[in-house]
């Protein structure tokens, strides 16, 4: 085609990465043997759309017996280039083309949310998008504007349906080099050994972690922070023969005060044989809490996830519904015990101080986790509340 074509040919070969072993060998070898014969007998350039950078291709030969890291095929490229997130006016944009168009109105609220929820991912804007303006019931009438409430709904509903983008998140997630970077963030703490730079530029190329000011490293988005712990906690969750009626009040508030206390005989009782089983083995502490209050947080409520490389805790924001329309907030802190207890609780009092102030909980909970597998479950476990910048805190040792 080429040769008859009176002007440069290009070609766009999208999910590339979707071929493996000797197919995309095979692929890559044909445009290496065409690069010199350009642009009369072969494209003058070719774009290789996909969700990795070309430099992460690691391609395993069955033929060869071998992986190809490198070499011929891949001197070629001239650039990577990577679609980037819409900023909040160009998402605010977006948004109001649809009010152009059908004259139903967003409220601010709503639009705030969606930025906070999505930070400009292109999939997740458009998909809470389409789920809040055309399958929500009370988004499909024209006449109502576009709640924030609605946009929380579609949420939900994402995540719960597990969209094709979000599959392919959770599948990631079992992949070794995912792990390696991903489940330090979870913990709060760095593992400057297993912290590899290859490994950060692929999670950055995919999207799942963004570099903050000083060199921090956080998942992506509030919606990316949610899934990554529900699906890493989902068996356990599975698991656990919970009901919300034990722990809910017949006024409709929930008793956090009492479900903890539960789950720390919980933990006592099944931590070691579920963390033996778990891929995120450090991890395991926060994912088998949030699992834990997920089962039971779930309908009536919902969990806001803090957490970041070198943050050094994990933070859940409790936001509970009552029958009245007002809710109950609470805060739960997690911190693994490095050095002395003593020290890990003076820190993590001032911390959680620092959260609860920000999400104005009523109820603030600091749980401490002491992995030292020469110490008795007797020495590990206790309960304490002290009194701290004018606050209760109530402490869950375990």
């Amino acid at each position: 085609m080429s040769n008859r074509l009176d002007k440069p040919l290009i070609l766009m070969i999208d999910e590339i990465d979707t071929l493996v072993g000797d197919t995309l060998i095979s692929v890559l070898r044909q445009i290496r043997s065409g690069y010199d014969i350009r642009p009369l007998h072969f494209p003058s350039s070719i774009i290789l759309c996909g969700v990795r950078d070309f430099r992460d291709y690691r391609i395993h030969s069955d033929k060869d017996k071998s992986v190809i890291t490198g070499g011929s095929a891949f001197n070629i490229k001239a650039e990577s280039l990577r679609l980037g997130n819409f900023t909040e006016d160009e998402t605010r944009t977006l948004f109001l083309e649809h009010t152009t168009e059908t004259g139903q109105v967003f409220e601010d609220e709503a639009l705030a949310s969606v930025w906070n929820l999505t930070r400009g991912q292109p999939w997740l804007v458009n998909a809470l998008a389409y789920e809040v303006c055309f399958k929500i019931e009370g988004g499909k009438n024209r006449s109502n504007p576009i709640t924030q409430s609605l946009v929380m709904e579609a949420k939900e509903r994402l995540i719960q349906r597990r969209e094709t983008h979000l599959d392919q998140l959770v599948d990631k997630l079992q992949e070794e080099r995912v792990r390696r970077v991903i489940e330090p963030i979870l913990t709060g703490e760095i593992f400057e050994e297993n912290l590899k730079s290859d490994d950060i530029y692929y999670l950055v190329d995919l999207g799942l972690i963004t570099p903050e000011r000083g060199g921090a490293l956080a998942i992506s988005n509030p919606i990316y922070q949610e899934i990554i712990p529900r699906e890493l906690s989902y068996t356990a969750q599975s698991g656990m023969s919970l009901k919300a009626a034990w722990y809910i009040d017949k006024n409709g508030s929930i008793r956090v005060h009492d479900l903890l206390v539960s789950f720390q005989q919980f933990f006592r009782e099944h931590s070691e044989s579920w963390t033996e089983i778990a891929q995120y083995k450090e991890a395991a502490p926060q994912l088998i809490l949030e699992a834990f209050l997920q089962r039971i947080v779930n309908g009536g409520g919902q969990i806001t996830r803090e957490y970041g490389l070198g943050k050094g805790r994990t933070d859940l924001f409790i936001l509970w519904c009552l029958p009245d329309g007002t809710y109950q907030r609470f805060v739960i802190e997690c911190k693994i015990v490095y050095g002395s207890r003593e020290a890990t609780i003076s820190k993590g009092l001032d911390q959680v101080m620092r959260y609860a102030d920000r999400c104005g909980a009523e109820e603030v909970y600091l749980l401490i986790f002491d992995r030292d597998t020469k110490k008795s479950w007797d020495e590990k476990i206790f309960n304490q509340i002290i009194e701290h910048q004018g606050r209760k805190v109530t402490i869950f040792g375990m």
